[in-house]
């Protein structure tokens, strides 16, 4: 059974989910069918790991980004057998099936009002803050905010997010998705917000430093442009320090050394008091820029030769980066 299979789809490239969704029917024959709901039981079944569980939930997301919904209600039921319907994680999940197989509007509709009505016969789970009820309250609240998203709600959405929030502070993903749904409103100094409070909670993920940096890079053309983009700089140098290959980072690195160079008001300046991010010595900058320039350039050979190690890459982005290195090349030429 592929190790990838114990990683969420959402983070995989479509062919490994492709993969995984052909791979189902085998899966599932091999895997054991009727488990004990049984605490005991389960503890002493040596068919039964929590590995078994992520890979039956995983199979099943991935079987609904590929279509297969038949493979995908054979893990829910899998699933259902082991924790029960009554489950919020598997509503949750229950859910998400019914959404992803609704033919129209209304079908959505009775889905959203499930989820309200679940939330409405559980109000102790919206005003009490302890962790059980945190727990409990999450996956359902959280596919309803990303229901009205996809509905095109999207203020309904951005209230639902902070309702969440509100109750759990510590929740990364709802800042994230928060953060998005600002993003996506033209809102950057709500989506920076967001974003950092990200950054708080998960202070060493080089990929949020990254997209970080890419919200300040667009907040940049509209205000503070020499601020944004020098404070983007940096979140882009910290998530290539934290991950020496991350493509994003030094592509958004490359942009927004760039823009600093050729920005008219992006002049050198000490750092004061009221200043935290002082624009670096155009020395500084073409250093930066020699480096992104190097990185993308192997990460881009590397990965059109085959390199086993550096096919991990999306084909979107390699052909960005590629874009990217020629139209430098030919402004060099001229």
């Amino acid at each position: 059974m592929s190790s990838s299979l114990l990683h969420p789809p959402s983070h995989l490239p479509p062919t490994t989910v492709l993969r995984h969704s052909q791979q189902a029917p085998s899966i599932l024959e091999k895997s054991p069918g009727d488990i004990s709901t049984s605490v005991l039981q389960s503890m002493l079944s040596t068919s039964e790991t929590q590995e078994l569980w992520t890979v039956y939930e995983n199979l099943l997301l991935s079987c609904l980004r590929t279509g297969d919904d038949e493979a995908a209600h054979q893990c829910l039921g899998r699933l259902v057998n082991r924790f029960g319907n009554d489950n919020e994680r598997i509503m949750a999940l229950k859910g998400l099936l019914k959404e992803a197989t609704a033919t129209d509007n209304a079908t959505l509709e009775l889905v959203l009002q499930e989820y309200e009505q679940f939330l409405q016969e559980n109000p102790s789970n919206i005003v009490s803050k302890t962790v059980d009820a945190t727990l409990e309250y999450q996956p359902i609240a959280k596919r309803r905010a990303a229901l009205l998203r996809s509905m095109g709600r999207t203020s309904s959405a951005v209230n639902a997010l902070n309702s969440l929030l509100d109750m759990s502070p510590t929740d990364a993903e709802a800042w994230a998705e928060l953060a998005d749904l600002y993003l996506n409103q033209g809102l950057y100094s709500q989506a920076i917000f967001a974003q950092e409070e990200v950054l708080v909670l998960q202070p060493n993920a080089w990929n949020i430093h990254a997209r970080l940096g890419e919200m300040l890079l667009m907040a940049a053309k509209i205000s503070d442009t020499s601020k944004r983009l020098t404070e983007a700089m940096k979140r882009f140098c910290r998530s290539i320090e934290l991950c020496d290959n991350y493509l994003r980072g030094y592509y958004g690195l490359k942009l927004t050394v760039q823009q600093l160079l050729n920005e008219p008001s992006s002049k050198p300046s000490k750092q004061t008091e009221s200043e935290e991010w002082p624009v670096p010595a155009p020395s500084t900058l073409y250093k930066l820029d020699e480096i992104a320039t190097e990185k993308l350039a192997e990460i881009v050979l590397r990965n059109s030769t085959g390199e086993k190690d550096w096919q991990g890459y999306a084909e979107a982005e390699i052909a960005a980066a590629r874009e990217l290195l020629e139209s430098r090349s030919t402004s060099t030429i001229r």
